[in-house]
This record gives C-alpha cells, sequence and structure tokens, in this order.
C-alpha cells in the first residue's frame, strides 16, 4: 500500500465512525481532537504554562493503564521535564491484567490522588465526573476529530482528550497462512473454520487465545455480538429497561460459535496465558491468530522485527458483508483531576503531548497510535501494518461500534462478563448457563 498521511486519511475515517456509531451516545458528535494556534514547533509547552514558569517545583502524578507504552511514555516525559525544569512528572502504569478501575479507586480512596488519569467514557464518565475538570476549552479541541468526542462528552462539555483511535480483531501471521496454503484471508464463519482447519493440518496452532485475561473477554470478545447486533444501541438500551434479553437473542447465539471454534483450534489451557505470553508467543510464530489490537505493533515487532501481519474480522456467521467488519473506536482518554492543586500544568503537559513536534513525533513513531487529531500526521509505514490496516478498513466503511464503555458499572460488569466466560471455558457451564449469567449480571450492575 503507497504511503499516505494520517492527516490525509482523517476526514474517511471520521465519516466512517460516524456511520458505525451513529445513534451511539446521546451528546456530542463523534470521537478525537487538538489545538488552534499553536504549531508543531511550540516545544515550550504552549500558553497553560501554569505556575511551573515562576521557578516553584510541581509535581504532577500521572497514572496510566496502557502497559505497551510505558516506556515510551516515560521517556516523553523526560522530554517535557528537560523544557520545564520545574516540572516533575510521576509516572505510574497498572494495567496488562490487573484492574486498572479497581486500582483508580483505591488512588482516590487512600488520598494519593493522581492528577491526570485515564477514563473510558460513557459510563465510566458518569461514574468519574465529580472528579473531572472540563476540558471543553482547551487549544486542542479546536483539532479532535469529531468521531472521537461522545464518550467523554455530556450536557455538551468535554470532559477528557482522547488518546488515539484503535481498532481490533484477529491479527494473523501472513507467512504461517500461506505455509497452509491458504491464499484467500477468511471473512465468514465458515472460511474462518477452514483456515484454521487447514492451519492445524499444516501443523501450526490456529489460534493463540489471551483468555486468562479479563478484557480480551469482558471488553473485546463480548463486544462483538453487541456490536452485530441489527441496533447495538437499541438492544443495550433494550437490556437496561427489560425490553431485550441476552438469553434467546440469535446474535448472542450465533457468537458462541466463534467462542467455540477458537476453544477448537486454539493452544492447551487459554485460561492460563496472559497477555504477555499470548503477544510474544504468537510474535515468534507459535500460533497463527490471536485476539487483539493494533496497540500490540510495538511488542510484536520488537519481539520479531520481520513479521508479516494484519487483521481478519472475527466473524460470528457467513454473512460476508456484515462480518466483513472490525471494531474501531477511542480506546481511553486522559483526564485531569478538577481539585488537583497542578491542573494548570498536567492541562499544559497534554496540550504539548498533541502540538509540539517532540510529542507528535512520540505519538506516531514510538507509540505506534492512529491520532486522534487532524494536526498529527505520519505514513502508514511508520504506524505499522496494524495500523494500516485499521485506517483501511475505516476508509471503506467497514467498522463496529466498541459498546463496553455503555455497559452497566463499567469495569465492574466487564470483570463479571469475563468470569462467566471463564467458567463457560473451562466446562463448569453450559451455553445456556452462560447466557443467564451474563443477564442477570447485567441486571444486578444496573440497579
Amino acid at each position: 500500500m503507497r504511503k499516505r498521511s494520517v492527516a490525509m486519511l482523517v476526514f474517511v475515517l471520521i465519516l466512517s465512525l460516524l456511520v458505525a456509531a451513529c445513534g451511539g451516545s446521546g451528546g456530542g458528535s463523534g470521537n478525537s481532537s487538538n489545538p488552534g494556534g499553536n504549531s508543531g514547533s511550540s516545544q515550550a509547552g504552549g500558553s497553560n504554562a501554569g505556575s511551573s514558569g515562576s521557578g516553584e517545583k510541581v509535581t504532577i502524578k500521572m497514572f496510566q493503564f496502557k502497559v505497551e507504552i510505558a516506556e515510551q511514555l516515560a521517556s516523553l516525559i523526560e522530554e517535557y521535564e528537560k523544557l520545564h525544569p520545574n516540572v516533575n512528572i510521576e509516572l505510574e502504569t497498572v494495567g496488562g491484567g490487573a484492574d486498572y478501575g479497581a486500582a483508580l479507586k483505591a488512588k482516590f480512596n487512600s488520598g494519593d490522588k493522581p492528577d491526570i488519569f485515564n477514563n473510558g467514557g460513557f459510563s465510566e464518565l458518569d461514574l468519574w465526573i465529580e472528579h473531572l475538570e472540563d476540558l471543553t476549552d482547551e487549544p486542542w479541541v479546536a483539532n479532535l476529530v469529531d468521531a472521537a468526542k461522545p464518550p467523554m462528552t455530556k450536557d455538551g462539555r468535554l470532559y477528557g482528550m482522547p488518546v488515539n483511535l484503535e481498532g481490533y480483531g484477529y491479527i494473523y501471521n501472513k507467512d504461517l497462512f500461506a505455509k497452509a496454503g491458504i491464499t484467500e484471508t477468511p471473512k465468514t464463519l465458515d472460511e474462518l473454520r477452514a483456515a484454521a482447519q487447514k492451519l492445524k493440518d499444516a501443523g501450526i496452532t490456529p489460534f493463540i487465545n489471551g483468555y486468562a485475561e479479563w478484557w480480551v473477554l469482558g471488553n473485546h470478545f463480548i463486544n462483538i455480538p453487541f456490536a452485530q447486533q441489527p441496533d447495538s444501541e437499541a438492544f443495550i438500551k433494550g437490556l437496561y429497561d427489560g425490553t431485550a434479553k441476552i438469553p434467546g437473542n440469535d446474535v448472542f447465539n450465533q457468537w458462541v460459535d466463534l467462542f467455540d471454534l477458537t476453544l477448537e483450534y486454539g493452544q492447551p489451557n487459554p485460561l492460563q496465558t496472559d497477555y504477555n505470553t499470548e503477544v510474544s508467543e504468537f510474535a515468534i510464530g507459535k500460533a497463527a491468530m490471536t485476539q487483539q489490537g493494533n496497540w500490540t505493533q510495538v511488542a510484536i515487532s520488537e519481539t520479531n522485527p520481520d513479521i508479516n501481519i494484519g487483521f481478519l474480522p472475527m466473524p460470528i456467521n457467513n454473512d460476508a458483508a456484515a462480518m466483513d467488519k472490525l471494531p474501531v473506536g477511542v480506546p481511553s482518554n486522559w483526564v485531569v483531576h478538577k481539585n488537583s492543586p497542578v491542573k494548570e500544568e498536567a492541562k499544559a503537559f497534554l496540550n504539548w503531548m498533541v502540538t509540539s513536534d517532540i510529542g507528535q513525533r512520540y505519538i506516531t513513531e514510538e507509540f505506534k497510535f492512529i491520532p486522534a487529531f487532524t494536526n498529527i500526521s505520519a505514513p502508514e509505514s511508520v504506524l505499522g501494518q496494524l495500523a494500516a490496516d485499521i485506517i483501511k478498513y475505516s476508509q471503506e466503511g467497514k467498522t463496529l461500534t466498541w459498546n463496553w464503555f455503555k455497559f452497566p458499572n463499567g469495569e465492574a460488569s466487564s470483570n463479571l462478563f469475563a468470569d462467566t466466560m471463564q467458567a463457560y471455558i473451562g466446562g463448569q457451564i453450559s451455553k445456556d448457563q452462560m447466557f443467564e449469567r451474563l443477564q442477570k449480571s447485567w441486571e444486578e450492575m444496573s440497579r
């Protein structure tokens, strides 16, 4: 694929995501952002310098969950501190299997409240809004992609800066597919099953499943039957008001066929495989497919720089047009604690991160992020093969919505869903029992 800048592609990306999210969240118009009047050459931090320019030493506590960029983010912070010697940013990362939401609540309960932290939006925004600074008038908002706004918009006000745009599906090893004689990428459930059988016949493990991780199951995998509903927003509303149910739902029944396929053609003991093991073993060629997102690009490439990878959809039936889609959305947002004594300095750092040459370079070249900002551009060759596929699917309007941020009580529901799905994986409950438990969890968390 010839090189195109994300800036050139973002307009189409906006349109495709808007279509995918139509009717998705009340309030707001989409998902993304950036600043006006502050050019990329403004490396001194823009106009929100706060008291850090007075000579007084300030410390900003930053608490985040994206383990895959922890080292790179620490390096970016060092760059900022060199330019702002009076600012010290303490970075703490909790993720990769740990419950970030629980850890964040523990921080607040102990009084050790971070100044900058992550929020997923929608129901999670509602849980935390009393603690969040209104960022509507920040300079970067002028360049925010519209499709990134809804998760963090309430009553017309914006409370978070999108970290980036992401997508997920089945990452596949193109060379292993070729070795097994697979010439066409599968887009339907039957095609995926046929590909898995060819891989197995060639002595290649088709799937490595990281089913030890609650979020792989309780966020990403269970999102598929929500996103594939004829009207996902109406279905979720129906679950809340009691007019819709998971048991007996045709889409959920179809989804279990995909679930069973991954178990049949996956590695032994998937409940013992965590995120790091899943990604590293996929990277070294121990399996041909794994359910993950473009956020794994850095880790995979570091482990195996020569790997040839791309995305496959996650089909639950044989309707090729409906199945050939990838879930694309905003994974999280940077938020600022509204009662922080250094909130102006915190906002200045966030602004610098998306407006300075240094910050933009880290976002694209080091983080391998698809920017949620129209003023940040990078060739697809810089972002990697996985981001290129996400952009391609978005260009073509072949995207699905992210819905786990709309679950009742946020991560708490996702964890309960994951527990139930793990019980199914372990053979402790049947399909029907799984559906009943999922329904019960939704009802209990909605009260």
